[in-house]
């Protein structure tokens, strides 16, 4: 466990926006930030963070939380490995108490692949600078054959893994790193002769693949050998720290050129994207060889909705990888295409080019894609009708990938021109096969969109439809209104009506005198901490004080950060627009809200307390070993308990009148 002074040294350190952009491109809103959310897929924005309050809220999928909670949920880690990813970028150094056996036991296997992937990372790296085998190799072909300088290497971490077959497993598994993880992670296999470890990428050099935070979670390995029986590349397998389908080559080192400039660069290898760094051109990133998925687009979306496709000169897949970009069309990307000069690939062009050349030319190259499909398949078609017939039902394919209606009717009528054939029937084709492919799923779509604008509607004027607990309501529901009152409103007044006197009450005091001085035990966990927690600052600070927000936001418990930060941000994050002044709307003021509905909830939640009481003791009456003194006992609480739920109803009646 990390010691709480620590903690709270990392939660001062910790700057939401920065962090949170490390993974999504945020942009101003008033004093906030907006963006489409990472959690799940939307076009319009609805993730909203707040850095005043240290806080983010998605108002489409309801995630909301802290910096800390972000990487927990961003990166699938634990709360601890969270707050070690923040002091690590902080520079705060951690101290935690000896785990115990079973806290040993549990570290989670995950973790274990990652630190060993690290390792390997680093050896490799090692390997081939200091090494005579790594450096006569390894480094003499990035060197020398392909052109890349020491602060290329270094950067992307390459290496060479010894030629000689279990010279990593080895010095892994004396350096103290468990074969199970060395298996999992896919850098060693184990040979069915003896049982013994060899390494799958021996003889190549190393690509390490970085996640989005940095972390190295596959391998690509390249020979140098020219035996055509030995696969070029060989890449890290599919496990529970790496699915190729969610990775992005070079995603890492390319995020933040990404943001600025608001546009990505694919291509296809390693080398592709080494060459343009090096170049000076950053916003690059690769599928290493591996169809475009669906997660690799969303996961690019999330920096930018522009891309530009750079296609080799003499590529024979161009065709076939244009089934790939009508995924980004689908993802409503933009999608422009540059092709390179005969002869040229992406890594040979940069080298042959100054950055300020590499970047002109990608410029007045490009093109947008659907253009580029069209004029493409019009050269193969060359005046025969049949292909031509072909070529339009291709092309209809594509622009019926685009969800924007807009969109499509400029594509369909550029496609019309270049193709010399009537728009209508172009609009009649798309539409048939928008139709024939998406079906009600279509208008589910727009119904969800309209639904978002809506939200983004209320949002705007902060106007929050707050539904009250009635007489129905669960303990959970009500235990839930109780504490949204502690945190919100706590410290805040209202003036009550007893009998012909308006009495001025503090909302914490009342709802802590009314429940047996905040001796009251909460059923749900998580509001029983908030409870607990506030009562402790509240009894420190006294009535009236304001209990700071960041308590509860930054607590240990992750589940009292979520919920803490859904209360705070019902609203908070907007204010009502003058807009309801104008139109002489009535907007309930706190101090109603609060006169009316801290009562009616403590009286709701004191009736199903002493409700629940009643039926125990009733229980208890039928117990036939109670003595006649137990028995008068029981009846004597019994007929308290009833003389309680008849004030408190009496008092639930006028309170709803």
């Amino acid at each position: 466990m990390i010691d709480k002074e620590t903690v709270d040294r990392i939660y001062s350190a910790a700057n939401i926006v920065d962090i949170i952009g490390d993974y999504v491109t945020l942009k101003r809103a008033g004093v906030n930030y907006k963006a489409c959310c990472p959690f799940h897929n939307e076009k319009t924005p609805s993730f909203v963070v707040s850095p005043a309050k240290g806080v983010y809220k998605c108002f489409g999928c309801g995630k909301g939380g802290n910096a800390v909670t972000f990487l927990m949920e961003q990166e699938g880690i634990s709360y601890v490995e969270a707050l070690k990813m923040v002091a690590k970028r902080y520079g705060i150094e951690v101290h935690e108490k000896e785990l115990t056996e079973e806290e040993v036991r549990r570290n989670d296997n995950r973790e274990s692949m990652f630190v060993v992937n690290s390792w390997a990372a680093d050896y490799f790296t090692h390997y081939l600078h200091h090494e005579t085998e790594g450096q006569s190799v390894g480094l003499s072909y990035f060197r020398e054959r392909r052109g890349l300088t020491d602060a290329i290497i270094k950067k992307f971490g390459l290496g060479f893994c010894p030629a000689r077959g279990g010279r990593m497993s080895k010095d892994a598994l004396a350096a103290g790193y468990k074969e199970e993880f060395l298996l999992s992670t896919g850098l060693s296999l184990k040979s069915e002769r003896d049982g013994s470890l060899f390494d799958r990428f021996h003889d190549r050099v190393m690509f390490p693949v970085h996640n989005i935070s940095g972390r190295v979670v596959a391998f690509g390995g390249r020979t140098l050998r020219t035996d055509k029986n030995i696969a070029k590349y060989v890449n890290s397998p599919e496990s529970e720290i790496y699915s190729k389908k969610r990775e992005l080559y070079g995603l890492y080192f390319a995020k933040r050129a990404i943001q600025q400039l608001d546009c990505a660069i694919m291509v296809e290898g390693y080398l592709d994207v080494i060459s343009m760094h090096q170049a000076g051109v950053e916003n690059v990133v690769a599928s290493s060889g591996t169809s475009l998925t669906e997660e690799q687009i969303r996961l690019l979306s999330r920096f930018t909705r522009n891309i530009t496709v750079i296609y080799d000169g003499d590529s024979a897949g161009i065709k076939a990888s244009l089934r790939g970009i009508d995924m980004l069309l689908k993802e409503d990307m933009n999608v422009r295409v540059v092709l390179l000069p005969d002869g040229e690939d992406p890594d040979s062009f940069a080298k042959s080019h100054s950055s300020q050349e590499l970047q002109e030319f990608i410029r007045r190259s490009e093109q947008d894609f659907i253009a580029f499909k069209a004029k493409l398949l019009l050269e193969d078609a060359q005046g025969d009708p049949i292909r031509k017939a072909a070529l339009i039902g291709d092309m209809v394919q594509s622009i019926a990938q685009i969800p924007n209606t807009i969109k499509r009717s400029v594509f369909i009528r550029e496609c019309a021109q270049i193709m010399a054939i009537d728009e209508k029937i172009l609009i009649s084709e798309v539409g048939r096969k928008r139709l024939s492919t998406y079906g009600d799923r279509e208008t589910d779509e727009f119904i969800r969109r309209q639904t978002a604008l809506a939200q983004d509607a209320k949002t705007d004027i902060g106007v929050e439809f707050k539904s009250s607990v009635e007489a129905g309501s669960s303990n959970d529901a009500l235990e839930y209104e109780l504490v949204k009152y502690l945190i919100k409103y706590g410290h805040r007044s209202f003036e009550f009506k007893e009998g012909a006197n308006m009495v001025q009450c503090n909302v914490a005091e009342v709802i802590f005198d009314e429940l047996s001085d905040g001796d009251l035990t909460f059923g749900n966990p998580t509001y029983e901490k908030i409870r607990h927690t506030y009562y402790e600052e509240w009894e420190k600070q006294g009535v009236g004080v304001e209990v700071p927000a960041h308590i509860f936001i930054n607590h240990t418990d992750p589940e009292v950060c979520r919920l803490s930060v859904d209360i705070l941000t019902s609203d908070d994050m907007y204010k009502v627009s003058d807009l309801w002044k104008q139109k002489e709307i009535h907007i309930e003021s706190d101090e109603e809200m609060l006169a009316v509905g801290v009562p009616k909830a403590v009286a709701l939640y004191k009736t199903k307390v002493i409700d629940a009481m009643i039926k125990r003791l009733q229980t208890q009456l039928s117990d036939s070993s109670l003595s006649e003194d137990d028995l008068e006992q029981l009846v004597l609480k019994l007929a308290s308990l009833n003389n309680a739920k008849v004030m408190m109803s009496k008092k639930l009646q006028r309170l709803i009148i």
